[in-house]
C-alpha cells in the first residue's frame, strides 16, 4: 500500500499497482452506466467536459486539457490526475477519494459542497478558487501547491495539512480549521485570522500571523502619525 507523509499526516495513495490490476486505455471519460473503471485517459484537449453522477475508479488521467470543466455528483475513487489543465471547472456534491492531483492546473476553480478523503495535492496551482462547504473526512495533503488569492468558505479542513505552498492574500472564512497543520508555510499574508482557531503552527510563525493581522485590521503605527 503506497502512502505519502509529511510530518503527522499520511495519505493512501491510489491503488494502481495491485496484482491483476490492468489499465484500458479509454477515449471518454463517460463510461456505461456512468462508471469507468480500470482506465487510462491521455492527452485529450476538450472543449468541454460534463459529468454527472459519474464514477472514476482505478485509473490515471494525464495531459488531460479543458476550455470549461463541470463535474457534478462525481465519485472518484483511486485515481491519478497528472498534468491536467482543468479551466473555468465546477466541482459540485461529489465525493474523491484515495486520489492524487500532480502538477495540475486548477486555476479559478469553484468547488462545492465536495468531500476529500486521502487526497494528495501536490505541486498544483489553485490559484483564484473557491472552496465553499469542502469537507475533509479524511487526511488531505496539499504540497508546493500555489494558493495565491483562494478563498476556503464554511468548510471542514481539521484532517488537512499544507506544506510548503504560496498562500498570499489565501483567505479563511468561517468553517472549522482545528488541527490544520500549517507549519512549513509563509503566513505573513494570509487573510481570515478569526476563522484560524486551534490551527497547528511552528512558533517562529507567530510572527508572521502578528504580521498578517496587522494588515487585517488596518492597524496605523504611531510612529507613523508623529512623522507627519
Amino acid at each position: 500500500m503506497d502512502t505519502r507523509t509529511i510530518r503527522r499526516t499520511t495519505v493512501t495513495l491510489p491503488a494502481l499497482g495491485e496484482e491483476g490490476l490492468l489499465l484500458s486505455n479509454v477515449t471518454s471519460l463517460e463510461g456505461g452506466r456512468g462508471r469507468v473503471d480500470g482506465f487510462r485517459y491521455a492527452d485529450a484537449d476538450l472543449r468541454e467536459l460534463d459529468l454527472y453522477e459519474a464514477h472514476l475508479a482505478s485509473g490515471r488521467i494525464s495531459g488531460l486539457r479543458t476550455q470549461r470543466t463541470r463535474l457534478d455528483k462525481l465519485r472518484v475513487d483511486s485515481v491519478e490526475f497528472t498534468g491536467c489543465d482543468l479551466a473555468s471547472l465546477q466541482w459540485t456534491d461529489s465525493k474523491i477519494s484515495r486520489t492524487v492531483f500532480r502538477d495540475c492546473k486548477l486555476m479559478g476553480a469553484t468547488l462545492t459542497d465536495v468531500l476529500l478523503d486521502n487526497v494528495l495535492f501536490e505541486n498544483c496551482k489553485l490559484d483564484y478558487s473557491t472552496f465553499t462547504r469542502v469537507r475533509a473526512t479524511g487526511p488531505v495533503i496539499v504540497a508546493r501547491t500555489s494558493l495565491r488569492e483562494t478563498t476556503f468558505t464554511s468548510g471542514d479542513l481539521g484532517t488537512a495539512l499544507f506544506d510548503d505552498c504560496d498562500l498570499r492574500l489565501t483567505e479563511f472564512d468561517g468553517g472549522s480549521f482545528r488541527g490544520l497543520d500549517l507549519r512549513g508555510n509563509d503566513l505573513s499574508q494570509i487573510r481570515g485570522l478569526a476563522s484560524l482557531k486551534k490551527i497547528v503552527i511552528d512558533p517562529a510563525q507567530t510572527l508572521q500571523l502578528a504580521g498578517a493581522l496587522t494588515t487585517e485590521l488596518e492597524v496605523t503605527f504611531g510612529d507613523d502619525l508623529d512623522d507627519q
